[in-house]
């Protein structure tokens, strides 16, 4: 089923659909988070398009224009800062920008590239997705009223995360050089976080302080590949 088949055809904001009439594109790696998000859009009445990398977006972005743009910082083929600078610029330029990531340090960083506000991942809460992407939006673009709000916390579909471990296991499978880690532990860090996945979050942290100048531990990868194999559920050549 297409997002859009759950969306009323009136597109007037409600308390119980604050979002609605808005198209959102996702620019997110992470399936998992991913899904999150798909998850929180629908509920809001927002329709969703996703691009896993900045290639991708760029193609979404040559056919249409959405009202809301959200962009990881860290993207398998570069920084998603670099889109939100582009989009800064771009004619006409999207209502709302926003960039998202695991780590605050890149809060400061979104602002200068342009961003109208920033979301710190692991995003669980539909109020505080909704809260983030209406305070960027004219007092008139708003529903009347106050909201009525899901409180438990979004929960996506195990299996968006083991397809999250098969990714990155396919990833160290191509070799395992420092900038590979950097960007699985970046990448790992955040869905872990997300789904609370408190031993490989461990292990995740622990590559990266033993990280030095001659590169990546071995004991560390090897004891993080072996994490991840197991959450895919079988095991894999690495």
């Amino acid at each position: 089923m297409d997002d859009q088949e759950l969306l009323p055809r009136d597109h007037v904001p409600t308390p119980t659909r604050p979002l609605l009439g808005m198209t959102i594109l996702v620019v997110e790696d992470s399936r998992y988070a991913s899904e999150a998000m798909r998850l929180m859009c629908v509920r809001s009445g927002a329709r969703i398009r996703r691009a896993d990398c900045l290639t991708s977006a760029r193609r979404h972005l040559q056919v249409y224009r959405p009202t809301a743009l959200i962009v990881d910082v860290g993207l398998p083929d570069g920084s998603g800062l670099d889109l939100i600078s582009e989009m800064t610029r771009a004619t006409p330029r999207v209502d709302v920008l926003m960039a998202m990531s695991g780590e605050d340090r890149w809060r400061d960083a979104a602002r200068e590239a342009g961003a109208d506000g920033f979301l710190l991942k692991p995003i669980r809460k539909l109020a505080k997705f909704q809260s983030e992407i209406l305070r960027q939006l004219p007092e008139d673009r708003r529903p009347i009223g106050p909201r009525v709000v899901d409180p438990e916390d979004v929960r996506p579909d195990a299996l968006a995360y083991r397809d999250d471990m098969a990714a990155i296991a396919r990833k160290l499978g191509q070799g395992v050089d420092d900038r590979t880690v950097g960007y699985v532990t970046q990448f790992l860090s955040g869905v872990a976080r997300a789904a609370r996945d408190d031993v490989l979050l461990d292990a995740v942290d622990s590559l990266r302080r033993d990280r030095t100048c001659d590169g990546p531990s071995v004991a560390q990868v090897r004891r993080l590949v072996g994490l991840v194999q197991d959450r895919i559920g079988e095991r894999v050549t690495i």
